[in-house]
């Protein structure tokens, strides 16, 4: 007779439209691995007691998304640093003890699908990073291992990207306003969220020639705007966020089963799939 299951999911609200479980299916069918994942909606209300009524019930992993990513961080007792500086959590897990471990591995996510994928090189590059909410925070310490040049945060409300260079003294990194954004770069990563709203952030044109990659945090089946807007002034390259979709899901199946997958089929299916 077949044991049980071992049981992953992903909490958020709005959920209907999670690629979580399809990608993580694809992930374990393609290791070998036995186990469900499942989306469940989560009343923004109640996001403590389903994480502990999750666990109590032996399940084993959380993947977290808006808007609980927070919270998380709090429920979490023992946290990576790049969690501890992104002041969001993503994955959550169990120790033998007990104790609620957790995760950011959005910025793992968005470094390996720059370098792996798409064979950006970040190391001594200068980096302009638009926006200055969760999800670039989540991004820094990864992007900042890297080494790049010079990160300059940019943000309609300076002070908030002020706030962020503040968590890392000593880091080649600085602030700006969109309107005072200076020089070129060879990599533009957009983390406002504009592209949902279809509209562009107030940046000069000059931020981007015919040597500069751009890549947007969002995904569609659609172009970007901020894409489109980097294509039709020459850039070199633009990227979407699917593969920093895919490659951090895949970070959070490594941290749970111990076993990296290979993400570049799955991105292929999801990538067909949008289209």
């Amino acid at each position: 007779m077949a044991g049980p299951v071992d049981s992953y999911a992903v909490m958020g609200n709005p959920i209907a439209h999670s690629k979580s479980p399809a990608i993580h299916t694809l992930f374990a069918d393609q290791t070998g691995q036995s186990l469900r994942y499942t989306a469940n909606l989560v009343e923004t209300d109640g996001f403590e007691k389903a994480v502990k009524d999750f666990f109590e019930n032996g399940d084993l992993g959380l993947s977290i998304t808006v808007p609980f990513k927070e919270e998380a961080w709090q429920l979490a007792k023992k946290r990576t640093s790049r969690a501890e500086k992104a002041g969001a959590v993503n994955t959550l897990w169990q120790d033998d003890q007990g104790q609620l471990h957790g995760d950011n591995t959005d910025g793992l996510g968005l470094v390996a699908d720059l370098k792996e994928n798409n064979g950006v090189n970040i190391n001594g590059a200068r980096i302009l990073v638009l926006g200055a909410g969760g999800a670039v925070r989540g991004v820094l310490e990864p992007l900042l291992s890297e080494q790049p040049a010079e990160l300059v945060i940019a943000n309609r409300t300076l002070s908030k990207a002020e706030v962020l260079v503040g968590l890392f003294p000593g880091e080649a990194v600085s602030s700006s306003s969109f309107e005072g954004i200076e020089g070129r770069f060879d990599l533009i990563i957009n983390g406002t969220a504009a592209s949902l709203q279809g509209e562009m952030p107030p940046v000069p044109e000059y931020i981007v020639d015919n040597s500069t990659c751009c890549y947007d945090m969002m995904y569609g089946a659609e172009e970007t705007v901020f894409n489109r807007w980097c294509r039709e002034r020459g850039a070199k390259k633009t990227i979407d966020g699917l593969g920093m979709l895919v490659e951090q899901a895949a970070e959070q199946f490594s941290i749970w089963r111990g076993v990296r997958p290979d993400t570049r089929k799955v991105l292929d299916l999801l990538r067909n799939e949008i289209a």
